[in-house]
């Protein structure tokens, strides 16, 4: 499809309900149609109109449901680094181009892990818990410089986390789909089959892959059994990732050490959830990414992007879809 000369694109952009305008698109208003579609029936209603679709909730599945109406869709963004949610099967199989916001958590997610590695080496959650309860503890803390990081997935995120891993004197090697030789961000990058054979030896095991086929469930029980007692698992990537189930056994016998975790498969976590009251873990509410000014770095992303479209440029952060 062409647009006839004059006319404006037009943007639909899907929210979580209540969610409201992201900042920043103002930019757009003279340049294009802006839509919001903050409930099924909304979404429903604009998506016949839109040439360009941005996806801010990323655990929608309204886009499915309303799919068969996206009469002249020519591209979808993301703001988010997963797509799974969004890549169902009618999507795939269209020649509908997909970006992401890949690049703008990188930082801060790594800044995070590093800070979750920093607590548990240094025992913060404790000192805190002495602290609410007014006892003087002395204890003697880990050092990090030295320590062994395994990073499940060595795209942009992971990346950064080797970087800065490194950069404290940790022993950083990463898991890709496929063995690679040489790299500036990890000692060694090796392929998924060799998972079982490096958990052993990795006393940080960090968690940074998308969710597909292969990584649906890869932490269960038999992974946790090859972990080293005093290991800590950290979950950035995705919920489902790791097996709930398994974890919590993993944690209660002892298998290992600890877990920080950032996602989760059912999300939000209930009340009622054993780890929350586990010492040995620290929950966050999918927040590891979200620094302050996040959602304006997000919509300067789409910005630039849009207008790279609009000059019939190549789209940044084309997400290869599954077959």
């Amino acid at each position: 499809m062409v647009l006839m000369a004059g006319t404006l694109p037009t943007v639909v952009v899907l929210t979580a309900p209540d969610e409201g305008w992201p900042p920043g698109l103002e930019s757009l208003e003279s340049s294009a149609q802006l839509l919001l579609a903050d409930s099924p029936e909304a979404l429903q209603s604009s998506l016949p109109e839109a040439d360009i679709l941005m996806v801010t909730d990323f655990r929608t599945t309204w886009l499915r449901d309303a799919w068969h109406r996206a009469q002249r869709l020519r591209w979808i963004h993301a703001t988010s680094a997963g797509v799974d949610a969004i890549l169902f099967p009618e999507l795939n199989e269209s020649d509908i181009p997909v970006t992401n916001a890949r690049g703008i958590f990188d930082a801060a997610i790594a800044e995070y892990v590093l800070g979750l590695m920093l607590a548990f080496a240094k025992d913060l959650p404790g000192t805190l818990e002495h602290q609410r309860k007014h006892r003087w503890r002395h204890r003697d803390s880990e050092r990090i410089a030295g320590k062994r990081v395994l990073v499940v997935g060595a795209g942009s995120i992971g990346r950064r986390i080797g970087n800065l891993a490194r950069a404290s004197g940790m022993h950083v090697e990463g898991i890709a789909s496929r063995k690679r030789e040489g790299d500036d961000d990890f000692q060694a990058i090796h392929g998924a089959d060799s998972l079982y054979d490096l958990l052993p030896d990795a006393d940080y095991v960090v968690i940074a892959a998308p969710l597909n086929r292969s990584t649906e469930g890869l932490f269960g029980s038999e992974a946790f059994s090859r972990m080293q007692p005093g290991a800590r698992l950290i979950n950035i990537g995705r919920g489902p990732i790791v097996q709930t189930g398994a974890l919590v056994e993993a944690l209660q016998t002892g298998r290992i050490a600890g877990a920080a975790l950032d996602v989760f498969e059912d999300e939000p976590l209930r009340e009622d959830h054993p780890l929350w009251g586990m010492p040995q873990v620290i929950v966050s509410p999918h927040m590891a990414g979200d620094f302050i000014g996040w959602r304006e770095a997000l919509s300067e992303q789409f910005v630039e992007n849009f207008r790279r479209w609009c000059r019939g440029a190549p789209l940044n952060n084309l997400v290869k879809k599954s077959p």
